[in-house]
């Protein structure tokens, strides 16, 4: 019996800030704690990955995105960049 493996680029055992989802790509925003100079700063992290289902029915995250899924990628990270800079387009134009 095969098992997912996930890709992880934050601290272990800490949930997400947010998680902003495309179609079967995920953006999963993370603020690691540095100390820089003796002051401790956040540090925003993003994790990318895409979501399926292996054969038998579990939810999987891999890395590798296909050309057919690179567009849902760069509007998921552009989600996330408008999250993070708090430069949201406003609902209410076009």
């Amino acid at each position: 019996m095969g098992r997912c493996t996930r890709f992880l680029a934050h601290m272990p055992n800490t949930p997400p800030e947010k998680i902003i989802m495309v179609g079967s790509c995920r953006v999963s925003i993370f603020r690691n704690l540095v100390w820089i100079d003796g002051k401790e700063i956040e540090i925003p992290k993003l994790v990318l990955e895409v979501r399926y289902k292996d054969k038998h029915g579990r939810w999987c995250g891999t890395p590798a995105i296909s050309l057919r899924e690179l567009p849902k990628a760069i509007l998921a990270l552009q989600k996330a960049f408008e999250y993070l800079t708090g430069n949201a387009p406003d609902k209410g134009s076009l």
